[in-house]
């Protein structure tokens, strides 16, 4: 079920999804439609990072960060980075640990009360109060 229309950050895959034209990106049409996307400096970055390291041309560069012109991107705050930190934590202690980067993720989305859309759910199982819209 999709979630009402608002806002939502989106993670990282299911931009690339988007981005490359895979197939997988429309199981997450009907959870995007009519919402506003976020995306989190950590997504943001990654996104770039793959890049360099396909060793893409600037053509295909520059359509990539035309294409995230569609995102608004989270600036990093203090609530994120406490946020950040209890994700981290609550992940830990619930014995279901979260990388560096998906906390990074999971915090943009707690930081605004909104859902994240993932198709890795099982990467943010361990995070206390975040809300998970994902089709894998």
């Amino acid at each position: 079920m999709s979630s009402p229309p608002g806002i939502v950050v989106v993670d990282t895959d299911v931009v690339s999804f988007f981005f490359k034209g895979d197939t997988r990106s429309d199981l997450y049409r009907p959870h995007l439609a009519g919402q506003t996307f976020i995306i989190a400096a950590q997504t943001r970055a990654e996104l770039e990072l793959w890049a360099l390291e396909r060793n893409w041309g600037v053509r295909k560069i520059a359509a990539l960060r035309k294409y995230l012109k569609r995102f608004a991107l989270a600036p990093l705050d203090e609530d994120i980075c406490v946020r950040w930190a209890a994700a981290t934590d609550t992940a830990r202690r619930s014995g279901r640990p979260i990388s560096c980067a998906d906390a990074w993720v999971a915090a943009t989305a707690l930081s605004y009360s909104v859902p994240l859309v993932t198709h890795n759910a099982g990467d943010y199982a361990g995070v206390a109060g975040l809300t998970v819209i994902s089709e894998s």
